[in-house]
């Protein structure tokens, strides 16, 4: 059986070794897997104390994804085999997931991650904690959980709050889709390369001298993929985020959610991407819709460490709720789109509906640690 994840240590110049990762879960779309979390997160730990290792390479196998995600069916599989909760591997998954990423995020090590094809969930909270993130003209990146009653996690209540004016609000509640020259703009990415030179920045960054000093050499691979960047520039497709800034920040302002969804309602456009956008809102469980604009009201100044662990309580009180396990039957399971949301319109949702949600179920969190 081929193993989900694969690592090699690739020889670099002088005695300096790069250390590559192949999420190789080609059919599911790398989605990730407890086991494949648990892989990565040892493996990382392993390379950080390894001084010859000197930056790591992320990539997905196949042409259609880096990583679609969490492996959402065995997340759904564990709520409802122990409904109201402890969901054991779900909440194993959340806990390990959360641990890699922050890692990720405070790595003593240059990580590339190739952000070719689909990236979401929580293949876009890998991507988004690597220091050099390329993305390509086949990127396609979104954040689409309030579709299934779940909330942008690993790391969504960070970034998104930091993106231009009301971006990741928007991309929150909407489940809009976005791509490399968008993920440019929000503050996702810091190159566009095309995939073809894929192989050819392997390459230059075999033959990089790098020294193992972070600063030095996170400063040789920037200089690098910047000049691939110029070479890759003509194929960059164009943005939506930037060019419906205005739109987006008029859409979404304001502290009242309700208000907010109103106005999508009202929205009349011939614009095919604002209209996803209306109907990924209209779309939307309720109660998630209010979780989701809290969470990133209450993460929107914290500190990377305390977004985690306001995350991981979320998760897990998610994970435990009828909610998660209804908008994965209905989207990925039974496949009809019809979900029975709990409530029928978000004026049904009061604040007091979704406070247990943000009330702790354990007496300390798994990731105080951290």
């Amino acid at each position: 059986m081929t193993a989900p994840v694969i690592f090699e240590e690739r020889q670099g110049s002088n005695s300096s070794l790069l250390g590559v990762v192949l999420l190789n879960s080609e059919k599911t779309l790398n989605a990730l897997t407890l086991e494949m979390v648990e892989l990565m997160l040892e493996q990382f730990q392993k390379w950080q104390n390894n001084e010859r290792i000197t930056a790591v390479f992320i990539q997905g196998a196949g042409e259609k994804a880096l990583c679609a995600g969490g492996d959402v069916q065995a997340l759904y599989r564990s709520a409802i085999e122990q409904p109201g909760g402890p969901c054991d591997y779900a909440e194993s998954f959340f806990t390990q997931e959360y641990r890699l990423d922050y890692l990720l995020h405070n790595y003593n090590k240059p990580i590339v991650v190739w952000g070719h094809g689909i990236v979401m969930g929580g293949g876009l909270g890998a991507h988004a904690a690597c220091n050099h993130r390329v993305v390509t003209e086949r990127t396609r990146i979104a954040m689409p959980e309030v579709t299934i009653a779940l909330f942008p996690d690993v790391g969504g209540s960070y970034f998104l709050n930091r993106m231009p004016g009301e971006c990741g609000r928007f991309l929150a509640l909407t489940a809009a889709s976005i791509n490399g020259a968008d993920s440019l703009y929000a503050g996702l990415a810091d190159y566009f390369v095309a995939n073809q030179h894929k192989q050819a920045v392997m390459d230059e960054l075999l033959a990089l001298s790098l020294t193992g000093n972070k600063t030095h050499d996170d400063q040789l691979i920037a200089d690098m993929l910047n000049a691939q960047q110029k070479e890759s520039i003509d194929s960059m497709p164009e943005g939506n985020l930037e060019a419906h800034q205005a739109i987006i920040d008029e859409l979404c302002s304001g502290e009242d959610v309700g208000s907010i969804a109103t106005r999508f309602s009202e929205l009349t456009t011939d614009d095919k991407w604002l209209q996803r956008a209306k109907s990924g809102l209209a779309g939307g469980s309720p109660l998630a819709i209010k979780w989701i604009f809290h969470q990133l009201t209450v993460c929107k100044d914290l500190p990377l460490k305390a977004v985690f662990e306001k995350e991981i309580l979320l998760a897990t009180t998610i994970i435990r709720h009828t909610e998660f396990a209804e908008g994965v039957r209905a989207l990925l399971i039974d496949k009809d789109q019809q979900p029975q949301w709990k409530f029928k319109a978000l004026a049904d949702v009061s604040d007091e509906n979704i406070k247990p949600f943000f009330e702790a179920p354990w007496s300390q969190n798994p990731l105080a640690a951290l």
